[in-house]
């Protein structure tokens, strides 16, 4: 597929955008952010912080639902993007994963798998190629490839999803929330294979996650956000070793592990709200 290099070359830039839903609703408040080409970039925050909503301005999603970036830019290797439509996104290389694992429950898995190749026109033989990398990478698929969608676990979802978005050949997939709702051997599964198609095919993810502790440790860097705002960012080994992180997000303090009762408790005031 794609050269697996990591670059410090950045790929999509995110500048001061503002999102508006219904033309009063404001979601997005001047949020920026970069993601390195073959990097892994977490983006990170409670329900309702902004994740999804930054992802879909970037995939060019948010018309569908009433919203529009209203303020900044969106920049893909160079070229000002949020004006295109999500096809002409998706042909530049980009695909959003939604939240929630979304299929057509009444096609089969690997009919699933081939509608993420509609936009390509490099012919059957390759396409069938990358159907078979795709099994290399979800097995387990291969094995539940005739059964319908519909009727698979929400694990097995999930890798339909991720595996139908790297039908595309991408350069650039955003997820979002791969770990919602999956038992937490399942979710080490998939950041295990979000790594590895990371490393062996250049891939570029930047990926919104509630759970931070899974993310930080497959992440290269991160960005948090809280009320449609980043209130922080860093490399993912600065990020987890901050004491803000660790209390707030982490469920950690200096003196070691605490309940969640203390940390919605607030015991010490969030420096970026001071």
């Amino acid at each position: 597929m794609l050269d697996a290099a990591k670059t410090d070359e950045t790929l999509l830039e995110v500048n001061n955008i503002e999102v508006i839903y219904n033309h009063v609703i404001l979601v997005l408040k001047g949020v920026s952010l970069s993601v390195k080409q073959g990097g892994i970039t977490a983006l990170l925050g409670g329900n309702g912080a902004g994740k999804t909503t930054t992802l879909k301005a970037i995939s060019n999603l948010l018309h569908s639902e009433r919203g529009e970036v209203t303020k900044g830019s969106i920049v893909y290797k160079g070229e000002r993007v949020q004006d295109l439509d999500p096809a002409a996104l998706v042909k530049r290389g980009v695909i959003q994963v939604m939240e929630g694992r979304h299929c057509f429950e009444h096609l089969t898995v690997e009919e699933n798998l081939l509608t993420g190749a509609y936009t390509r026109r490099d012919g059957k033989g390759a396409v069938a190629d990358d159907l078979e990398l795709v099994y290399s990478y979800f097995p387990r698929l291969k094995e539940r490839r005739k059964s319908q969608a519909g009727y698979t676990s929400g694990g097995e979802q999930q890798m339909v999803a991720v595996g139908r978005a790297l039908m595309s050949r991408p350069e650039t997939i955003l997820l979002d929330e791969p770990s919602m709702g999956l038992a937490p051997q399942l979710v080490e599964q998939i950041f295990e294979i979000v790594k590895s198609i990371n490393e062996n095919e250049g891939v570029s993810f930047l990926l919104a996650e509630q759970n931070t502790n899974v993310a930080l440790r497959y992440a290269h860097s991160g960005y948090i956000l809280e009320n449609g705002r980043v209130v922080m960012e860093g490399s993912a080994k600065s990020l987890r070793e901050n004491p803000d992180v660790k209390e707030f997000y982490l469920g950690m303090s200096d003196e070691g592990r605490k309940s969640f009762r203390d940390v919605r408790s607030y015991r010490r005031r969030k420096r970026w709200l001071a």
